[in-house]
C-alpha cells in the first residue's frame, strides 16, 4: 500500500475506498463488484461510487482480494 493514500475524488462516501494514486485500471473490481466500482475515464483508474449494503459486502471484499496492486481499501468506519 502507498505511503500517501490519494482517495479517488468520486469515492461514494463511506468505509471503502480506491487509491487512485496506484490502481492500474485492472478493472477486476468491476467485474466482482458491478454495483459498487466503476472505472473513470479521466485517471483510468476505478472508484467506488455505492458503498455497499449488507448483500454486497462479500462483492467488495473479493474485489479487494482480486486487486493486484491493493489500490482498494476498507478504512473500517461506515
Amino acid at each position: 500500500m502507498s505511503e500517501t493514500v490519494k482517495k479517488h475524488p468520486l469515492n461514494a462516501t463511506g468505509k471503502f475506498y480506491v487509491d487512485y494514486g496506484i490502481c492500474l485500471d485492472h478493472e477486476c473490481c468491476v467485474d466482482e463488484a458491478p454495483n459498487n466500482f466503476k472505472m473513470d475515464g479521466e485517471t483510468w483508474g476505478a472508484y467506488i461510487f455505492k458503498q455497499p449494503e449488507t448483500s454486497e459486502e462479500a462483492q467488495c471484499r473479493r474485489a479487494m482480494e482480486c486487486c493486484p496492486v491493493e489500490a482498494i481499501l476498507d478504512d473500517g468506519n461506515e
